[in-house]
């Protein structure tokens, strides 16, 4: 409550030209901080600061950006007893997960992308024989394709984990020599704002990392539209990503959407169920469900979906609820007063639509906080809209099936295509489901996540792709350079 925070102009720390707003602790509800509120004026300087560092920032030495990027990982290293209860606060995460991933994954993506920085950016392509032409005499041509950072680059970043999601858009936007304008969620922008003293102590240059913030829509829509901003990053709702798609789409911005998600856990009658309880308890356990890639909906054969569903009810139940700072909390609340509503919505009306409420869905018996019980909504059926639309909390619904193209159906039936989910003790079915299935990721018999695989989503899951060096394509362009052999 003592520290001001500040928004990052081309170097220049300044206070919102708007006021302040607070920001909320969903756990006890007492205000954790005030962030600027800054103008469209504030947002428009930051981008055209980052527009005038681009011509030298993309011409500095891999091994500067690798250097400077390291640094920065050492300062947030340095600050991480600092962040962890600060991120912990703003976003209500669990203890441990504030401890082991809001902070811990953030200095290791800077450092990833500091080794990104020193991959090789160049193709070579084998000679080329060239008949002569009305435009030009033939001969060998060589040819090189070389990757060249795409200019300036607005990360707009969601609340669910506002440092780890911020790190994996300006670590490779940065190694691949782009400048950036970060736009964190209004619900938790805190450490981020932090973030802007280890840039600072790293050394980057004025305006290669500008930061701006606001409580309503007006920042990130001057953002987006800002003549000076040649790409878009953007981890949110598939709504504001058309949004976003519509007004970069007037200036040809490059884009990398990574949208909503409704993931599909398909369970056959062969899978192992403790491991297909577990992995599905994670929606519950993990961050109160706000995660876009969860196995939100529970595809189970009908040969095991009774036992299935006895064995999430069951889970369902053990899960504590409270305190995240509670070494044996496991659910802490969900963000907001808003998204608690929302949620409990959604219970709603799965059981106006028909589904059977086996567990959940109430509000906890606890004095204050944005908290909703771990949810388990069984008996639905494909048309309703807890089936068919991301709810980003800790709720699960279930649905049978008959056999394999039936699951596979039922997989893809949502406008949604981020990760799906295969259990089966049969490692060939798995495959075969695998490749039928719209979606950019799929996991058989476990819900890990590879950090160097292409992550995004298809159909209005996204657009593009990033992550371990494929993060790094994301942030660059091709250029084709040929000349006479």
């Amino acid at each position: 409550m003592s520290r001001e925070y500040t928004v990052l102009v081309g170097g220049d720390r300044e206070v919102g030209a708007h006021g302040t707003y607070d920001v909320v602790n969903p756990a006890t509800e007492e205000v954790v901080g005030q962030a600027p509120e800054a103008s469209v004026e504030q947002v428009e300087a930051a981008a055209r600061a980052a527009a005038e560092a681009f011509p030298s920032w993309s011409r500095s030495s891999p091994r500067e950006r690798a250097e400077l990027l390291d640094r920065l990982a050492d300062a947030l290293a340095a600050r991480a007893d600092d962040l962890v209860p600060l991120v912990q606060a703003e976003t209500g995460a669990t203890l441990r997960v504030a401890q082991t991933m809001q902070v811990p994954q953030t200095i290791d993506r800077f450092r990833r992308y500091a080794r990104g920085a020193l991959e090789p950016t160049a193709i070579p392509l084998p000679p080329t024989e060239m008949p002569s032409t009305a435009l030009a005499p033939g001969g060998l041509l060589g040819t090189v394709v070389e990757r060249r950072p795409v200019g300036v680059v607005a990360c707009i970043t969601p609340y669910n984990f506002p440092l780890v999601n911020m790190a994996g858009k300006v670590g490779p936007a940065l190694a691949m020599g782009n400048t950036v304008v970060i736009k964190p969620a209004p619900q938790d922008p805190l450490a981020v704002l932090r973030f802007a003293d280890a840039v600072a102590e790293a050394g980057f240059p004025p305006g290669v990392v500008n930061i701006v913030t606001g409580s309503g829509a007006a920042v990130g829509e001057a953002l987006v539209a800002s003549p000076h901003v040649d790409m878009v990053s953007f981890t949110g709702s598939t709504a504001v990503g058309r949004r976003i798609g519509e007004v970069a789409g007037r200036d040809m911005k490059r884009l990398l959407l990574e949208l909503g998600g409704k993931g599909a856990a398909i369970v056959f009658d062969d899978a192992d169920l403790r491991t297909a309880v577990g992995a599905i308890s994670s929606v519950w356990a993990f961050h109160s469900g706000q995660i876009c890639t969860a196995p939100t909906r529970v595809i189970a054969q009908r040969g095991i979906y009774d036992r299935l569903v006895a064995g999430l009810q069951e889970a369902a139940g053990r899960l504590k609820v409270g305190d995240p700072l509670a070494p044996d909390t496991v659910v802490g609340p969900v963000i907001s007063a808003a998204q608690r509503d929302r949620i409990e919505g959604y219970v709603r009306s799965g059981v106006d639509e028909g589904g059977t409420l086996l567990a959940g869905g109430e509000r906890p018996d606890l004095p204050r906080g944005f908290y909703v019980a771990p949810a388990l909504i069984a008996d639905c059926k494909p048309e309703m809209r807890v089936v068919q639309e991301e709810i980003f909390g800790p709720v699960v619904v279930a649905l049978p099936f008959d056999d394999e193209d039936e699951a596979v159906a039922l997989a893809n039936g949502t406008e949604f295509g981020l990760n799906d989910y295969v259990f089966t003790g049969d490692t060939t079915k798995a495959l075969r489901v695998a490749r039928r299935l719209r979606s950019g990721t799929v996991a058989f018999n476990t819900v890990q996540q590879s950090p160097e695989a292409p992550f995004g989503g298809f159909k209005r899951s996204g657009v593009g792709r990033d992550r371990g060096s494929f993060a790094l394509h994301a942030y660059s362009e091709l250029q084709s350079i040929v000349w006479p052999g």
